[in-house]
């Protein structure tokens, strides 16, 4: 199978998975809410908030692994994989053991004072900690599975995973409707032990398949591997850190400057925003593994090759929606929300023009982890995202109205583009002529042409139903037609032609 069939089918299923998984939340929630009630539902929301704290020291660990795997898979060396394989599980055991002791320590503190529980639910609030605990030991150690499963691009095999642990979490809900006992210990028991029956599936599963997946510290274990790692990792945690402070920041100085009702507008575009990701993040989990692979076998003319079609492509998902809507995201608030809070249209106009600008260089940020040339970007972000909210701050000092925070944030965006781009000119010789020509001039044609004609039905009718049906309609067909006349390359465009003419899954 070619690498666009491996890529597209894969892109595929990951699609099917968060449907069904989108599905099975929705429900499951409102069950889980009137089963439980608001008061239990809350408690449970609470604890697992305070657990959540502790998330991006797993998900730098997890990028590395990934990275590591990915990378070693393109090199065809089997021994350093499994070198890798087992620093991985015995560096997981570790930040599990470590992730143990830690929130075990933070649970006297935030018993003591810090969480305000119900009278009489302390001891059920003390299990549903206990149980995210064990439910995060889990998790933390199917990592190295889970890298190896992407590193081998079987997204097949991870998504039918993902649909049973939904599917699971579903019947979860389900049997608290019915179950005699204290329904919140119930249901953090049932959940808890989900991610345990996963991992014991995803390890038999690897250990059976693929040859890398032995555990033998004493004949595989590498100081050497263990060394670069923790180093990738690290500077990974400072840019991931830097991130998630200065977008968490940026609600505390929302709030302190013009108080709550800004921090509700901020909300509702985090949650947008975070679904309409959805459409990206998984595109990107498809590619990720074949740019590693191709940097792993010295190929860098074909990962700058996936790199930038990876760019493009993540940026045309998301544009097909978040294009026809930012015109009409007055009305559809409205309708959603009903009553929309102020400076919430435009927050999340500005929002989604950042979040586009992002897409046009998710594929160099991959080519330079790929690489391990991460040390000296994560630095620039983390300093960027510094100055960004001085700034921030310095403006709504002096008066100016809340949306600044977006400009500034679209300014960061642009000048950590530039950077990528520049640290990709250095390490790999790329060309700026060529992200011109692959990357953004076909990006700033379809948007161009989406944007007038999604102007257009602004000029000629009033705000109603019919006008936001024209406007998402005529934006589509505008950018199908450029997709085929500019957007696609000609091999993108042979490739389409025979998939139309023989689906891959036929």
């Amino acid at each position: 199978m070619s690498t666009a069939n491996r890529v597209l089918k894969n892109t595929i299923w990951l699609y099917v998975k968060v449907g069904v998984q989108l599905f099975t939340t929705l429900l499951a929630t409102r069950i889980i809410l009137n089963t439980l009630g608001a008061s239990d539902f809350g408690i449970f929301n609470i604890v697992g908030g305070a657990i959540a704290m502790l998330g991006f020291l797993n998900t730098s660990m997890a990028v590395a692994t990934q990275r590591f795997m990915s990378y070693s898979e393109g090199e065809g060396n089997v021994e350093r994989q499994k070198a890798i394989f087992n620093v991985s599980v015995v560096m997981h055991l570790s930040i599990a053991a470590i992730t143990c002791l830690a929130l075990f320590i933070l649970g006297f503190v935030l018993f003591n004072g810090v969480l305000s529980i119900p009278s009489g639910r302390d001891n059920a609030a003390c299990f549903v900690y206990a149980s995210l605990i064990v439910s995060t030991i889990f998790t933390i150690i199917s990592v190295p599975y889970d890298a190896v499963i992407n590193a081998h691009e079987n997204m097949r095999f991870y998504s039918i995973v993902g649909i049973f642990q939904a599917v699971l979490k579903l019947l979860v809900a389900f049997a608290c409707i019915y179950a005699t006992y204290d329904k919140l210990i119930t249901y953090s028991f049932l959940m808890a032990s989900i991610p345990g029956v996963t991992l014991i599936i995803m390890i038999s599963y690897c250990h059976k398949r693929y040859d890398e997946c032995i555990f033998n510290t004493r004949k595989y274990f590498n100081k050497g591997v263990l060394k670069e790692m923790t180093g990738f990792a690290g500077w990974n945690f400072l840019g991931i850190s830097s991130s998630m402070v200065g977008n968490y920041s940026q609600s505390i100085i929302l709030n302190h400057f013009f108080g709550v009702m800004v921090n509700a507008a901020m909300g509702i575009i985090v949650q947008l925003c975070g679904q309409l990701m959805a459409l990206t993040n998984n595109m990107m989990k498809a590619v990720n593994p074949v740019i590693t692979k191709l940097a792993g076998s010295k190929n860098e003319e074909e990962m700058l090759h996936w790199s930038f079609t990876s760019c493009r492509f993540s940026y045309l998902l998301l544009a097909w929606i978040a294009i026809p809507f930012c015109f009409e995201s007055n009305f559809l608030l409205r309708i959603w929300l009903k009553n929309v809070p102020e400076w919430t249209v435009i927050f999340i106009r500005l929002q989604l023009i950042r979040t586009l600008l992002e897409q046009l260089s998710l594929g160099l940020n991959t080519a330079l982890n790929a690489q391990n040339r991460v040390k000296k970007l994560n630095i620039q972000s983390a300093y960027l995202y510094l100055i960004a909210i001085i700034v921030i701050c310095l403006l709504f000092y002096l008066g100016y109205p809340p949306y600044m925070l977006f400009i500034v944030m679209i300014a960061l965006v642009v000048i950590q583009t530039l950077l990528k781009l520049q640290l990709c000119h250095k390490y790999f010789g790329m060309g700026y002529n060529s992200y011109l020509r692959d990357v953004f001039l076909p990006s700033a044609f379809l948007t161009t042409a989406m944007v007038i004609v999604g102007a257009a039905s602004l000029f000629f009718m009033e705000e109603c139903l019919v006008r936001t049906v024209i406007t998402f309609i005529s934006t589509w067909i505008v950018m199908l037609l450029m997709i085929v006349s500019c957007f696609l390359k000609k091999d993108e465009r042979i490739f389409l032609s025979r998939l139309i003419r023989k689906p891959i899954f036929v």
